[in-house]
């Protein structure tokens, strides 16, 4: 998506590649996840994009947030919340950045073994403890299967293990995959929560939260569900499964949805070209490639629209980035067509490009300078 003020501020020529942000469509955003599930409380994925001037509008507009790391902690620290209102949601985390997370004021940590709960009632006892559960991610462009995630009955008994732990057993958190178009697909994985917490409760240990990940898409080059709609099967879900006993907090963890389309990279062509004489595709190279912030276009997974402003007649082409790495090659299954006229020069719009492109950058990957960010 681009606004007239995005527009204003590419018609300014700066150096390329660069990724600008339009506020008022990261407010809209979070208004209408507010709306579509008023009952949950909002933790915005830091490693979505961590733009200060992002953190900070959430932060104003009542965001908690859920972070990966204590940087991530300390950024949205600075951006004006205090420890309750951070999530350290990563599975993944250093006995030792546990211990600075709740030095910090941070009560909430997410597990899914026995190695990591162990680490938590070590370095951050009292503190709230949540279990991650598996999900297929079936149906995500963006699946997170597999490396996250213990099963149910490993789940139960964690849960049940933490009460004797000296941490508190918080709840049961679950991701559907990044990207999920499909709305009903929190229906089996609220399914498979309801029955940890009726087997915990049975075993005399209460839970109270239920986080529900992420998973709410942004618009790329097709067409998505309305935020409404998703919402709805939240609804559903929860009633069905939870009955009159849902639990007393719901957690969401947006990050594309709110940031994705508020997003447009400006890119400059560096060259066109063809491997043979009879080749019937140009390659197009940018200035930004996977691994200057378009990691995602990896097996061609997240499809960004990319615009030029020329008019003329377009044809296939393959679509790469600048550095000295085979792998750096975006599109080239994909039917992506650009102007015919197109040449090294022209500038080309990547839009719904705010999440997950500056924060997968490579420091200086062939002496490549990370993208730079502009927040209007």
């Amino acid at each position: 998506m681009t606004t007239k003020k995005i527009q204003r501020f590419l018609a300014e020529r700066r150096a390329t590649p660069y990724l600008v942000v339009d506020l008022d469509l990261v407010a809209d955003n979070y208004r209408k996840l507010k709306e579509a599930v008023p009952q949950a409380g909002i933790y915005y994925a830091v490693k979505a994009n961590p733009a200060p001037e992002i953190l900070a509008l959430l932060a104003k507009l009542g965001s908690a947030f859920d972070t990966a790391s204590v940087n991530e902690i300390d950024m949205a620290l600075k951006a004006g919340v205090d420890g309750k209102r951070i999530s350290f949601g990563n599975t993944i985390k250093k006995q030792s950045d546990i211990a600075a997370a709740h030095a910090r004021g941070v009560t909430l940590f997410a597990f899914d073994s026995e190695a990591e709960l162990d680490k938590i009632a070590k370095a951050a006892p009292g503190a709230k403890v949540f279990c991650r559960i598996l999900t297929s991610g079936e149906g995500a462009d963006w699946p997170l299967s597999r490396k996250f995630g213990c099963d149910v009955e490993m789940a139960r008994d964690l849960l049940i293990a933490a009460a004797k732990r000296g941490v508190v057993p918080h709840g049961v958190s679950f991701h559907v995959g990044s990207q999920m178009k499909n709305v009903d697909a929190w229906d089996s994985a609220v399914a498979q929560a309801a029955w940890i917490f009726r087997e915990c409760e049975a075993a005399g240990v209460t839970l109270n939260m239920l986080n529900m990940g992420g998973g709410f898409p942004t618009k790329y080059r097709k067409d998505i569900p309305l935020m409404g709609s998703y919402g709805a099967a939240i609804h559903a879900a929860l009633g069905k499964h939870f009955g009159n006993r849902i639990p007393p907090e719901i957690i969401v963890e947006p990050g594309r949805q709110m940031v994705g389309n508020a997003g447009v990279i400006d890119t400059e062509v560096v060259l066109v070209s063809r491997k043979s004489a009879k080749d019937a595709r140009r390659w197009v190279y940018l200035d930004i490639g996977k691994f200057g912030g378009l990691a995602e276009t990896m097996d061609e997974a997240i499809q960004y629209p990319i615009v030029s402003a020329k008019k003329g007649p377009g044809a296939r082409v393959v679509i790469a980035g600048p550095t000295c790495d085979s792998a750096d090659v975006m599109y080239e299954k994909a039917d992506y067509r650009l102007p015919l006229d197109l040449e090294a020069g022209d500038r080309l719009e990547i839009r719904a490009t705010g999440a997950y492109t500056t924060t997968y950058a490579a420091v200086a990957f062939n002496g490549f300078e990370p993208i730079k960010t502009y927040c209007i």
